[in-house]
């Protein structure tokens, strides 16, 4: 099952364990059994103390799932020392094997890199959680959410996770009309779907964290930079403050920013190849490796100017605690432009998709479209066509806007149709998911529909920026205007990366005008004499 190359990989990974660990199997003579055997087989082969073990064999705590005993293949990673039980229903491969691997060296003791306040909280949940999430193994998201899930089964026996591959129980994901990965179950409910950290998940279930968060905030000290955002711009920012020796925080709702949806990464100069989540997961390692104070699971709600020029801003977040700092750089970057249709907020998540690599699996055999023509919506449209029956991409403009050998590409394959001058006016469905969508042709003017199951909208960016309405100066778009440091019109308020007024809107970039905003901002606190309340605390 395993390669030369991963089999030796994983042999020096398991050399952490420290305490036994057994995989507990449940299959039958299907061919993904048969991998699934072959797969437990070269894990035991490289760590004595992994055991492998038949279902039937052994007595397991029971999900309370009324799919649990027919889920087949399906590997129970259970920690001999503490008894915690991380289960995996089909091949945990692609994205998932770093979770596979995660859960073997958590299950066998080795330490878990969480902070010890967060540990303690999840240690401290009482009751049962049976979580089940169905993820896809083409979705880059999904493994965020199976480890955080895995991290709290790990650190407490009431809680287990199962990660069902969508496509292998196809049944299950028609049954409960799951459209879109990852979708948390939580003790048969729906609990969530889409992207969440552990710290969002505690929130949700310990209702008085965000409080006790929000109180810590308020009490930390005032910064010399804050950075809001934790995107590329915000990263550069960060690392660029704290190389001045200065104090320097960063706060953001996650590290990554829309980088974490973005699959293939290939004009980043000097690294020829990579992938969203793995460059989100290096920006925040850089980071960590400065003296930064990191504030993540939290969003900017508002921003208070300073009295007079020098004088501390503050950030109000939306948990309620508020940041002061002598200056700030806003890297919030932008997100996912919707259609603003009838029918589209209603049927989000119900085949109303923006990450195609995420949920298209889920529309295996069956009829979608692709709603954009440039460059996100033709790569769209062609990964789609290798999943799908057939894709429709219907484009508000009279021509593609893609690169040429894009559309090349997608006019030689078979399944593909296109259409120019659309205007997608309503989205159809029967009030549980998708059934169509309706256009009007701009060329005639007449109204036409469209039978399909899912809608995959990649029609551009917007600017995060509506919190700053009526405080910084922005374009008709949302964008922050920014001057050649990246200064705003706020005194000690710089802006960089797609939030602002830069006409390109490349990782690179961002990067660029990151670091050129917290150089922009030193610039400005040494010529700016200290506030009032710190002279005199001094």
């Amino acid at each position: 099952m395993l390669d030369t190359a991963m089999k030796a990989q994983l042999k020096t990974y398991l050399q952490n364990l420290k305490t036994p660990v057994e995989l507990v199997l449940s299959l039958d003579d299907s061919n993904k059994s048969r991998e699934m055997a072959s797969l437990a087989n070269d894990i035991s082969s490289l760590s004595d103390l992994v055991t492998i073990k038949d279902r039937s064999s052994v007595s397991v705590s029971q999900n309370n799932s009324p799919y649990e005993n027919e889920r087949k293949p399906q590997m129970l990673v259970r920690s001999a020392a503490t008894g915690s039980e991380i289960r995996f229903a089909g091949l945990p491969m692609g994205h998932e094997f770093t979770s596979l691997v995660l859960a073997l060296l958590h299950s066998g003791g080795h330490p878990i890199k969480v902070d010890d306040e967060v540990a303690a909280q999840v240690r401290a949940l009482t009751g049962i959680y049976k979580f089940e999430t169905y993820i896809s193994l083409s979705c880059q998201n999904c493994p965020d959410v199976i480890q955080a899930l895995n991290i709290m089964s790990a650190l407490n026996p009431n809680i287990t996770n199962v990660m069902i591959d969508g496509a292998l129980f196809q049944d299950e994901v028609d049954e409960r009309k799951i459209m879109a990965v990852p979708s948390v179950y939580l003790n048969g409910e729906l609990f969530v779907q889409g992207r969440i950290s552990l710290q969002e998940i505690l929130n949700k279930l310990d209702t008085g964290a965000v409080k006790r968060q929000a109180e810590a905030l308020s009490e930390k000290a005032p910064f010399d930079v804050l950075v809001v955002g934790g995107g590329p711009a915000g990263a550069a920012s960060a690392i660029y403050s704290a190389r001045k020796g200065i104090r320097t925080g960063i706060v953001a709702d996650r590290f990554g920013g829309q980088v974490m949806d973005t699959v293939g990464i290939e004009n980043f100069i000097s690294v020829k190849a990579t992938e969203g989540p793995k460059l989100a997961a290096s920006l925040e390692e850089h980071v960590r490796d400065y003296d930064v104070d990191i504030m993540t699971q939290q969003r900017a709600s508002r921003i208070i100017a300073a009295g007079q020029v020098g004088d501390l801003i503050q950030v109000e977040l939306e948990s309620g605690a508020i940041l002061k700092s002598r200056s700030l750089v806003i890297a919030t970057g932008a997100r996912w432009r919707e259609m603003n249709v009838p029918g589209e907020q209603e049927y989000r998540g119900k085949g109303v998709a923006y990450c195609p690599h995420c949920d298209g699996p889920l529309f295996k055999g069956k009829r979608v479209a692709v709603i954009g023509g440039g460059n996100s919506g033709i790569e769209a449209a062609i990964d789609l066509a290798g999943i799908v029956e057939h894709v429709t991409v219907l484009e508000f403009d009279s021509k593609l806007r893609a690169d040429e050998v894009l559309q090349r590409k997608a006019r030689s394959m078979g399944n593909i149709d296109i259409i120019t001058e659309a205007l997608t006016t309503e989205v159809l469905g029967d009030g549980e998911k998708v059934t169509g969508l309706r256009y009007t042709d701009r060329a005639t003017n007449e109204s036409q529909s469209v039978e399909l199951a899912g809608i995959f909208v990649q029609i551009g960016l917007i600017p995060n920026a509506e919190f700053l309405k009526g405080t910084l100066e922005l374009t008709p778009r949302g964008e922050i205007i920014v001057g050649a440091q990246g200064n705003t019109s706020l005194p000690g308020v710089f802006a960089a990366g797609d939030v602002t007024t830069a006409p390109y809107k490349q990782i690179i970039i961002a990067m660029g005008s990151g670091a050129n905003a917290a150089l922009g901002a030193f610039d400005y606190l040494i010529r700016t004499p200290e506030p009032q309340q710190q002279q005199q605390a001094a």
